[in-house]
């Protein structure tokens, strides 16, 4: 299956002759298959420009396009929700994310977000490309992962932000902590990320996928014993943006994540001792660099590292 984009798919010929309710429920992460049959009935879903019935069954190389519908104005509310803001003018923000915040709202997370705070801390000062759900956001990190995040208060910053990430001009530094030893002191991974061809939660790194590298440096390493598993800190650099892209790349060399429960770094003796501090992938968006909208002056802003780093028992390197 090729995405096209967020809502075009295009069906391969291992994936015909398969429902057409079970294969959107299976490749859409928000839908499931109940949602899937009722937006087909609704009409939101078409094979070659034509509505379809829910038991339908695509043929190879047909192109499915699902219009995702928009939630109304009021499903989204602002929320006096504390948030750490690094910068604010009148173009942007820069927001440094908790761990366990979630970006935007979601199926199971329809308030408590990110948007909803900058609702309540912008009032009607966000761009609206986003849409109604993801008002001034121009890209994302994960929930459990913590850091720097760009936030648009206009169409104008966000248009213009937006393209420095497709050229991938924005400059973003991740710092982490991944299971096993890292002999070489730099890398890149240069491995195309798509949905998991079976589990549609999950990313993976699939031939025909969206282009994704990573460029990572080794800031320190902490050597295993005879009771205790090596790991490794790194600075990872993103040239893409792919979905879960630096925790797929770092599972698919071998070297997950530590505390990461999607991608295999939760399987250590350590990551289980100290999941209450990890709460999730050891994961933090450090820096982020661009170039400013309006003055167009290079934006730079380092976050430093999170106190869950500070609590494992290593010697991290700040």
């Amino acid at each position: 299956m090729d995405y096209l984009d967020d809502n075009i798919i295009t069906i391969t010929a291992q994936e015909s002759a398969e429902r057409i309710d079970a294969l959107l429920a299976r490749c859409v992460p928000e839908l499931t298959r109940s949602a899937a049959a009722r937006l087909i009935d609704d009409g939101a879903v078409t094979v070659g420009g034509k509505a379809v019935k829910k038991n339908y069954k695509c043929s190879p190389g047909e192109e499915v396009v699902l219009v995702m519908p928009e939630a109304a104005d009021t499903e989204l509310r602002p929320q006096d929700i504390p948030i750490n803001i690094v910068y604010e003018d009148d173009d942007l923000l820069v927001v440094n994310k908790p761990r366990g915040m979630v970006v935007h709202p979601a199926p199971g997370h329809p308030d408590g977000t990110l948007v909803n705070a900058l609702l309540y801390h912008c009032g009607g000062s966000l761009s609206g490309i986003g849409g109604v759900l993801r008002p001034g956001i121009v890209h994302r990190i994960d929930k459990d992962t913590s850091g720097l995040l760009l936030v648009a208060k206009t169409d104008e910053a966000h248009t213009f932000l937006a393209q420095q990430f497709a050229s991938h001009k924005l400059g973003r530094i991740y710092s982490t902590i991944v299971v096993g030893n890292i002999r070489d002191d730099e890398g890149t991974v240069d491995a195309p990320i798509a949905r998991h061809p079976t589990d549609r939660k999950r990313m993976a790194v699939v031939a025909g996928g969206k282009e994704a590298v990573t460029h990572y440096t080794v800031r320190a390493r902490f050597p295993g014993s005879a009771d205790r598993q090596a790991f490794t800190q790194l600075d990872v650099r993103l040239e893409t943006g792919r979905t879960h892209q630096i925790r797929v790349h770092m599972s698919h060399i071998g070297h997950p994540v530590l505390g990461d429960t999607v991608y295999g770094g939760d399987k250590t003796a350590l990551a289980r001792r100290y999941a209450s501090v990890l709460r999730g992938q050891c994961l933090h968006a450090r820096t982020i660099e661009f170039e400013h909208p309006r003055t167009h002056e290079l934006m730079h802003f380092d976050s430093g590292l999170p106190e869950y780093f500070m609590q494992l028992p290593f010697d991290i390197v700040p």
